[in-house]
């Protein structure tokens, strides 16, 4: 069949432009942050995310190529096989820094968390528009609060609050956006902190300490407080213009803990300084706006949700990690999508990015 040229004119590759600029910055960052490491090591990582970024492109063009509507069809299936993959985690999983997240698969090994926020916003995104003549429903929010905790608890248990807590607030936002009710938001609300003691419970030691910490920079300034203590540092030394490329001491000298991770925007703002760091902040806005502009633009239900849902996915992502390096929201251990190491992250975000391309390409078709 021949090729609808408004597909070509509705090409969204400012978007495409932003994301690869931003995992550019990422393995360049991660190269200087493991400079001082062993070669075998220094190698293994940036190569590594470079070789995840080539696979999370191709993967981003062959999403673009089907009509979203096709994938759709497959959103139920591909939540089933996230909430599988997370099932099997306690089982099979790899541990690795405290927490059993990982399932290995030959040479490969992936997070079943990363694929599970891709499948949420799919699945989240079909389930209201199979009920949109009845969307506001009680029934019909109980179902999708469901779908939310299903994944979320099963993320705790690995354990990872960070995503979890995504999870939940990529679900409470799309049936905010749908128009859920007050008289049903207020109850689950209020029952949500009424067992915010009993889930304190469960958290583990270091989790009670990081948010202890938070409330008091303070209390443990040498133990769970040393990570936001010595990224402040590294983020105010870089002052206007940074310290310039491989010249980062207080990340290439290890003082800066999960400099390649969870803190790899700490690396960027002592290289480049602020100028640097708004320069990764415009990239982000610029993805937020577009892809909130594409929800809006989007000619039926199911791509107007899964556009906002992969925006608040992203969006959400990059306020916390960002927030937890200057210290003014907890230590979540949530990484900056597209910039910290890691090869899930990466694969998945670069594929929900080709869906939200794919909604633009195709907003004047049903």
């Amino acid at each position: 069949m021949p090729l609808d040229r408004r597909l070509i004119q509705n090409f969204e590759w400012r978007i495409i432009l932003a994301a690869f600029l931003l995992a550019g910055l990422g393995i360049l960052s991660i190269y200087t942050a493991t400079a001082t490491a062993s070669l075998s090591l220094k190698q293994h990582l940036y190569l590594r995310q470079a070789t995840w970024f080539v696979v999370g492109a191709m993967l981003l063009l062959a999403v673009v190529t089907i009509n979203y509507r096709t994938t759709g069809r497959f959103a139920y299936l591909f939540y089933g096989l996230a909430i599988f993959s997370l099932l099997l985690v306690p089982f099979f999983g790899r541990v690795g820094l405290g927490a059993q997240r990982w399932i290995k698969l030959g040479f490969l090994a992936f997070q079943p968390s990363e694929v599970a926020k891709v499948a949420l916003v799919l699945c989240l995104a079909r389930y209201f528009e199979d009920r949109k003549e009845r969307v506001t429903a009680p029934r019909t929010m109980g179902g999708a609060a469901l779908l939310t905790l299903v994944p979320a608890l099963l993320v705790v248990r690995q354990p990872d609050l960070g995503t979890a807590l995504i999870l939940l607030a990529v679900g409470v936002s799309l049936m905010l956006l749908v128009g859920v009710r007050l008289r049903v938001l207020v109850p689950v609300g209020v029952g949500l902190l009424a067992l915010a003691p009993i889930v304190w419970t469960f958290l583990k030691a270091y989790q009670k300490r990081r948010l202890l910490v938070f409330l008091n920079p303070n209390l443990d300034p040498l133990g769970a407080g040393y990570h936001v203590a010595q990224s402040k540092i590294a983020v105010g030394s870089g002052e206007l213009l940074g310290k310039g490329f491989m010249a980062a001491s207080q990340s290439q000298l290890n003082f800066l803990p999960e400099n390649h991770t969870d803190f790899i925007f700490a690396v960027l703002a002592e290289q480049w300084g602020f100028l640097g760091s708004l320069a990764v902040l415009v990239l982000f806005y610029f993805l937020i706006i577009r892809g909130l502009e594409i929800s809006m633009e989007a000619k039926d239900l199911f791509g107007s949700l899964m556009a906002f849902g992969i925006t608040t996915m992203i969006g959400l992502q990059a306020l916390l990690n960002i927030g937890m390096v200057l210290g003014v929201m907890p230590v979540v251990g949530i990484p900056l999508p597209l910039v910290s190491y890691g090869g899930s992250s990466m694969v998945m975000t670069l594929t929900a990015i080709g869906l939200l391309v794919n909604v633009r390409m195709r907003r004047f078709m049903y």
